[in-house]
């Protein structure tokens, strides 16, 4: 971890962090991250004093583990822990944090140890009648030791032996600092001789008082002995507990830290989400940048690949996104939006990030790079960072080398993120729906990079201009542009429009595809609304034609009849029902004419068109041939005929011989502009911007012929004389 933690650049950011901590303890936190952060967000809403200083404790807990005695000062570090629990169950919490406190019973022989101590690690007076005693006696001899030295001093006598009117300590003893000759008047042990010659004295009088203070002070280490003896005993009883209590305290101390330092800082907390790899990050700021530029990432492919400008920001963005993701995973408080932000869980964190030559173990730049690469093929869930990819060999064979190695680490559902500044390995991967581009991007009038990145694009490394502003002579750049020429630097260009045009074509090709799926899904909905009137209908259809049958019976029966009242009965009833008929017949048309809705298909006179808005009693439709008109619901039919929708279909194929050059000297009008016109279209495609055509002067005609061409032509957008050196009034420079 620290050697993640170095390559990351968060050495000075964790510093700032452990001077929070009462004691330095490891980084991780055991268990769900999201009840972590409840403890914090919980202690954030009370007010509360950090915990104090404190040791480590684990030599401590395995000497009680074998019955020893712990000393005083050590039997205190524990009675701190008690101290400041009991203080926090004072406190008024609620929450998960209450719900923990209360479940803390901490045994009443600790809380009794607890009162003998005040608040410097001292024994208080009264708690031990011979302790008190001794330290009585203590002082009244530290008292008369200074008393007698203090007289000595005003003495007569020994005023010509003392150099100075100090107490001296040398070896624990008080002395005096006396000349040659000074046993003529005091009685004394020299105990040391200064580099001047002069002596350091300890008079008798203050030896026996010295004897007697050791004595008192040797009493006083056998009671404290026994105290310790006392305390050590409870505390073996109750070893469980402080074990318990230890490991809580260190747990506290760790959400307490990460708060006052998130709120010294204005940082903010961001826990891992379970079952998710998407890193969404608004507003970061890598801490180790004194004004750092925020950063807004939707990284939601498998890939990241950043491209472009050299010292443009390729390697900080790689750190900075893994350090979202490392101080995630430890939830430490971070300069971000956290409620615009979200960062997946991922297994492990590994970083490819400095030079692996290594003279001493022969190793080659490439050599440790497939070392690296070698160690973490093996992984899996991990989200893995590697700068400049492509280092230490020919790029076209790292290309291909690194597309498989990537494939690879993508089968163990890893999340990658590299930075390269060539351009054959991001051509070669960008049309995988797994890798997400990221381009650095370079003001080109101001001749420096802009430490900002464009989404779905390869972008240029700029070695020229950046040679240039770092000092190299521009002549010297000039001519290693020469060198390098004009082709290459167009093939560059090629390769870098036809990614974009491959990618823009996939997104229109997505959104045809779901455009599609909407229209057919449409499709669907009409088939079943037809069928669902075409079967209410039909229903309704055979119901009048009982009905009709039932008249007719009722009359038949009334021929029969020879009572006239009876076939006027009959009659009647049969009038009755044919005007029932009628009335049904009538009323189903009504609904018919209602039955129409929003987007159906539906048929006027012979043409046929779909339904944009009903009125009572008229409804505006749109014709299959574009015509919208207003017409009477009366005259509409519905049409069960599905519109004939083409499926859509992109075929895009680069010119396989693309060139920027067209020579069209001694060929027809016709000819000549059939090949201009193909020319352009080629050129189009593979993303030239400027273009070069030659046609001669001779008559004039076919000169004039290209010129009225190109003045039609959409996509020209000028077209002027080339240079004397490129052919002048006989060629043509267009630019697209």
């Amino acid at each position: 971890m620290n050697k993640l933690i170095k390559q990351l650049d968060l050495e000075q950011y964790l510093k700032v962090y452990e001077s929070f901590l009462a004691r330095k303890k490891e980084l991780f936190l055991q268990g769900d991250s999201k009840i972590h952060l409840n403890f914090i967000k919980e202690l954030d809403k009370i007010p509360f004093n950090p915990p104090p200083p404190l040791k480590e404790l684990d030599k401590e807990l395995q000497l009680l583990k074998k019955f020893g005695y712990l000393k005083l000062e050590e039997i205190y570090e524990f009675i701190k822990i008690v101290r400041y629990f009991r203080y926090l169950k004072n406190l008024r919490v609620s929450g998960v944090l209450l719900e923990w406190l209360e479940a803390i019973k901490i045994p009443q022989a600790l809380l009794e140890i607890l009162e003998v101590f005040n608040q410097e690690g001292e024994i208080k007076e009264g708690k031990y009648l011979e302790l008190d005693s001794l330290n009585v006696g203590i002082s009244k001899v530290k008292r008369e030791i200074g008393n007698h030295l203090s007289s000595l001093l005003s003495h007569n006598k020994i005023t010509p032996y003392l150099v100075d009117k100090q107490i001296h300590l040398v070896n624990d003893c008080e002395c005096l600092l006396l000349k040659a000759g000074f046993s003529h008047v005091l009685k004394g042990q020299i105990m040391h001789r200064s580099n001047t010659g002069f002596f350091y004295v300890v008079p008798q009088g203050v030896a026996s008082l010295k004897d007697r203070l050791e004595d008192l002070q040797n009493k006083k280490e056998e009671e404290l002995f026994k105290i310790c003896k006392e305390f050590s005993s409870i505390f073996n009883k109750h070893l469980l507990f402080l074990e318990f209590i230890n490991k809580e305290f260190d747990r506290f101390d760790s959400y307490q830290a990460r708060l006052l330092f998130a709120k010294a800082k204005d940082y903010e907390f961001l826990a891992p989400k379970e079952n998710e790899s998407r890193i969404i990050i608004r507003g970061f700021k890598h801490p180790a940048l004194k004004k750092p530029k925020p950063i807004n990432l939707d990284f939601v492919g498998e890939i990241l690949m950043v491209t472009g400008v050299n010292a443009g920001g390729k390697t900080m963005l790689l750190k900075s996104l893994l350090s979202v993701v490392f101080l995630s995973k430890h939830l430490m408080p971070m300069p971000l939006l956290a409620n615009q932000s979200s960062i997946g869980n991922f297994k492990g964190i590994h970083l490819v990030l400095e030079d692996p030559q290594n003279s001493k173990n022969d190793i080659s730049t490439f050599g440790g790079r497939m070392l690296q690469f070698k160690e973490i093929l093996a992984q899996k869930n991990a989200i893995i960072g590697v700068d400049e990819i492509e280092l230490g060999t020919d790029s076209d064979e790292a290309a291909s080398l690194f597309k498989v190695l990537l494939e690879n680490l993508l089968l163990r559902q890893n999340k990658i993120i590299i930075t390269t500044h060539h351009k054959r390995l991001a051509a070669l991967m960008a049309h995988d729906k797994r890798v997400q581009l990221l381009a650095a991007l370079f003001d080109e009038e101001r001749e420096m990079p802009t430490f900002s990145f464009l989404d779905g694009t390869i972008g240029k490394s700029y070695a020229f201009e950046t040679a240039v502003r770092y000092g190299i002579p521009r002549n010297l750049v000039n001519e290693a542009k020469k060198l390098y020429g004009e082709d290459k630097e167009k093939l560059n260009e090629l390769i870098e429009n036809s990614a974009r045009l491959e990618i823009k074509l996939q997104e229109e090709i997505k959104k045809a595809e779901q455009k599609r799926a909407s229209l057919d899904q449409k499709l669907q909905n009409l088939k079943d609304l037809e069928n669902t009137l075409e079967n209410k209908y039909q229903a309704r259809k055979n119901e009048l034609e009982r009905i009709y049958y039932d008249a007719i019976n009722e009359a038949k029966k009334a021929v029969k009849m020879q009572d006239s009242k009876e076939i006027h009965r009959s009659m009647n009833e049969a009038s009755k029902i044919l005007k029932n008929l009628q009335t049904e017949k009538k009323n189903l048309k009504e609904e018919e004419k209602k039955s129409f809705k929003v987007g159906e298909r539906v048929k006027y006179l012979s043409q046929k068109g779909i339904v944009l808005n009903l009125g009572k009693e008229s409804a505006n439709i749109e014709l299959d041939s574009g015509m919208k008109i207003k017409v009477s619901l009366k005259d509409l039919k519905k049409s069960g005929n599905e519109p004939q929708i083409k499926k859509a279909s992109f075929k895009v194929e680069n010119p396989k011989n693309a060139q920027v050059k067209l020579d069209l000297h001694g060929m027809r009008a016709d000819e000549a502009i059939e090949k201009l016109d193909t020319f352009i279209s080629n050129s189009l495609v593979a993303g030239f911007d400027e273009v070069l055509v030659y046609h001669g002067i001779g008559t004039g005609r076919l000169s004039s012929v290209v010129r009225d061409f190109l003045s039609t032509h959409p996509k020209v957008l000028e077209f002027i004389d080339a240079p004397p050196q490129m052919g002048g009034f006989g060629a043509k420079i267009i630019k697209l």
